[in-house]
């Protein structure tokens, strides 16, 4: 087990490029104010454009991932582990996992490890419930699959406004150091608003960074709930 673990890290820090991973590496949220964007439901038709806007802007993020979409997409994952962004388990069919049998939400999250480890060489140590729905089962489920559970402190509702002006309000509204913003890369209004968000975030002082920088080394931890 202890050598599936550093093989795993040594292939996810391979397909990292050096010089991405050591920025954000150097980056202490201590002293800059850091945001991190999340996004769920993915990859999906408009993740590599998401992706494109994130590279020449220099900010990194957190994606939420669909195993029934990495079995689709397994490129864009490995290429959005290699531009430096951190990747989460969003289960493998995006159902209400309180409803849910044990067994089954067992194998929702080990599932849909699996399929990311295949498509990247790296196994996620987060994950985020669908619609937010978890209770303690969840989490028990969770830390049984060496996961953390990370939820956020805003959402814009992106799948509901599907308006690119008002996505954008809603990330500016919701924006607060080591604040955790929920979007959605699979709305293509919410990549649409993407570069008009990113800079004036930054013209506000914002770093945007990993859920794992924004925990400052403490974390994530299997089987605690963040955020």
């Amino acid at each position: 087990m202890l050598i599936h673990g550093l093989l795993a890290t040594s292939l996810a820090l391979t397909a990292m490029p050096a010089a991405e991973a050591q920025a954000q590496a150097r980056v202490d949220c201590a002293k800059a104010k850091c945001l991190a964007l999340t996004f769920d439901d993915g990859p999906g038709e408009t993740t590599p454009k998401l992706l494109s806007v994130l590279r020449k802007a220099g900010a990194k993020a957190t994606f939420f991932l669909v195993g029934k979409q990495v079995e689709r997409r397994p490129q864009v994952v490995k290429k959005t582990l290699a531009d430096g962004h951190a990747i989460g388990n969003h289960t493998y069919s995006h159902p209400s996992l309180p409803t849910l049998f044990d067994h089954e939400i067992t194998t929702e999250l080990k599932v849909t490890q699996a399929l990311i480890e295949e498509a990247t060489g790296h196994t996620p140590t987060m994950f985020r419930p669908p619609y937010g729905h978890t209770d303690t089962k969840v989490l028990e489920a969770a830390d049984d699959a060496n996961l953390a559970q990370v939820l956020w402190t805003g959402t814009t509702l992106d799948w509901k406004l599907r308006d690119a002006r008002k996505i954008k309000a809603a990330v500016l509204r919701l924006a607060k150091r080591d604040g955790v913003i929920l979007m959605h890369d699979t709305v293509p209004q919410t990549v649409q608003a993407m570069p008009e968000i990113v800079k004036e975030l930054k013209k506000r002082g914002y770093t945007l960074v990993t859920v794992p920088t924004l925990l400052r080394g403490k974390g994530p931890r299997p089987g605690v709930s963040y955020f």
